[in-house]
């Protein structure tokens, strides 16, 4: 494992670097007071993970909304919000005739899918050729209209932006960039829901705090709901695979910096540009950035299935790096498990 210490922390990257580019929300109570009206919605987990010398809390995202991630609680809120703003009297058909239209390596599209369902919305997932076909039909199975283009993410949102433009369509994506900042700031600011939930559910503050990270939409909200709770008391370590190092390259680089690597087993983290709102965030937030290689990451799950913590290389990156980690007896660390195993 690679660690970058963090030379921005607590004042951001240099003035102009990231220019017009909003910090992520610390407001946990709007995407809550919408959660509180959803019917499948509640709190997820805080587990105690035993057999490390450390305490370690894990919260467990793989049943967050019966959608299998943290994610469930990004794309589906901002479509929630758009359809409790709309002045619509049934919220079931709120959204209807629009069409909502994202790239995803991931879980991301399940919750655009699920949330575009939910209020009589489309929604057309573009994914590249590298994402499993599994999951194109479990978005299938949402609703979801797929689109196969490209040969990484990074193509895929391209032609979602395309598309978008070319139809009249939503673009919602979960990363951003300049121009593109007030739907992935409401994404961002959904994710809260799980910070906050963890900030009320930890019996101490913790001294480590890990986050894996793809674009950083959940590290960055994250580690800003952190600090405000919080303060300066963890340590926050931000986790990427050695193969898209985009957050770790654009600290060290002071700007905003696209990487090039092959393709990860930690397919929702292989993301080689970050999301200028994360890195703007986590560059005033993160305590440091480290990088796990890919048998680093695939060495850990026999070990947490064996505790009843079945997930992904890309949902237990954070507690990879953890354990990767020469932490003290008396340390109280807390790491997410994103996502479900495929």
């Amino acid at each position: 494992m690679d660690v970058l210490e963090n030379k921005w922390r607590g004042k951001g990257l240099p003035e102009g670097a990231l220019r017009g580019i909003p910090a992520p929300s610390v407001d946990a109570q709007a995407p809550r007071a919408l959660l509180a009206r959803c019917p499948v919605a509640a709190v997820t987990p805080l587990v105690v993970a035993e057999g490390f010398g450390p305490t370690v809390w894990v919260k467990d995202e793989r049943g967050r909304m019966n959608l299998g991630s943290f994610k469930a609680l990004g794309a589906a809120y901002v479509i929630a919000h758009e359809a409790d703003t709309s002045g619509a009297s049934d919220m079931a058909t709120a959204l209807q005739g629009r069409t909502y239209v994202t790239a995803s390596a991931g879980n991301h599209g399940l919750s655009v899918a699920a949330g575009a369902a939910a209020f009589g919305a489309a929604s057309v997932v573009y994914l590249a050729e590298t994402v499993p076909e599994s999951f194109a039909g479990r978005l299938r199975d949402k609703g979801a209209k797929v689109v196969r283009h490209g040969a990484n993410y990074e193509q895929s949102i391209e032609a979602a932006m395309m598309a978008a433009e070319e139809n009249d369509w939503t673009l919602l994506s979960d990363t951003s960039w300049e121009g593109y900042t007030e739907i992935p700031h409401r994404l961002m600011e959904g994710y809260l829901a799980m910070a906050a939930e963890a900030v009320e559910q930890c019996p101490e503050v913790p001294t480590h705090i890990f986050l894996q990270a793809g674009v950083g939409g959940l590290a960055g909200g994250a580690a800003a709901y952190f600090r405000d709770a919080w303060g300066d008391a963890p340590r926050i370590i931000v986790v990427e695979p050695e193969a898209a190092p985009a957050l770790y390259a654009s600290i060290r680089a002071g700007e905003s910096v696209v990487t090039e690597g092959p393709v990860s087993a930690m397919g929702r983290l292989d993301c080689k540009e970050p999301s200028m709102i994360a890195l703007k965030g986590l560059a005033r937030d993160a305590d440091a950035f480290a990088l796990i290689s890919e048998g680093e990451s695939a060495a850990v799950l026999p070990e947490l299935e064996a505790i009843g913590l079945v997930s992904t290389a890309s949902g237990a990156a954070g507690l990879a790096a953890m354990m990767l980690s020469d932490l003290p007896i008396s340390a109280r660390v807390l790491c997410v498990l994103s996502e479900a195993a495929d």
